[in-house]
């Protein structure tokens, strides 16, 4: 029989990583614009500060992701040597430690040590890391994977600030800029929600208020420092 269900948990590697690097862009870029159009910059200096921005987040978030990712796949990789070790070395205790991990979960003792047996029979160390230590191919950690997706994700978000500060004249440039980044905060956490199935409302909610508060703070610095200078 066919399997109807649509699930979407494969996804959370890259679409956490992507909508981190995206939401990132946008809410950092608009901010470092808003906060030195605040100060009385031109808009040459403005966009200056966005791209500038735009190429050292980029980058920041891929070596970040690649290095805390790398960091959990050296994890799980040393893990998984530890495991394949003590399978050879006590694989009766192995076999107890997995048939107890089914008997909590509901089934009987007997057919939880059954299907140990089989499982240990078809991959040892794949059945232990999956239910002993929670680590499978799809939620694996994937360093290039996540460090690409944030990059480019983050580039994309902070292409949109920068694109407003060219078409905004300079008159409407702070509340256009602050309007536009929540608008494309709002359509993130829509598209963030629906490729991950989850309600909308609450990750619009989310993205939209930390993205102001960040907007908000920023500005009001750059102001205090033009009022100063």
């Amino acid at each position: 029989m066919r399997h109807s269900e649509k699930h979407r948990t494969h996804r959370t590697g890259w679409l956490r990583a992507a909508v981190l690097g995206a939401n990132d862009g946008i809410v950092s870029t608009a901010s470092l614009v808003l906060g030195v159009a605040a100060a009385g910059a031109d808009t040459k200096g403005v966009l200056v500060a966005g791209v500038a921005g735009l190429v050292a987040g980029a980058m920041s978030m891929a070596a970040g992701e690649y290095v805390s990712v790398s960091s959990q796949a050296d994890t799980e990789r040393a893990d998984l040597a530890r495991e394949s070790k003590e399978l050879a070395a006590n694989p009766a205790q192995e076999h107890a430690e997995l048939t107890a991990i089914y008997a909590k979960r509901g089934l009987d003792e007997t057919l939880a040590s059954s299907v140990a047996t089989q499982l240990m029979k078809h991959d040892a160390l794949a059945a232990h890391a999956r239910d002993e230590l929670g680590i499978s191919d799809t939620l694996a950690a994937k360093p290039v994977q996540a460090a690409l997706s944030s990059a480019g994700t983050f580039a994309v978000g902070a292409a949109l600030p920068i694109l407003m500060v060219l078409l905004l004249p300079a008159t409407l440039l702070m509340w256009g800029l602050a309007g536009s980044a929540l608008c494309f905060l709002a359509l993130l956490g829509l598209l963030a929600a629906r490729a991950g199935g989850s309600p909308v409302v609450p990750s619009i909610t989310r993205v939209t208020f930390w993205g102001a508060m960040a907007m908000a703070l920023t500005a009001g610095v750059g102001a205090l420092f033009g009022v100063v200078a």
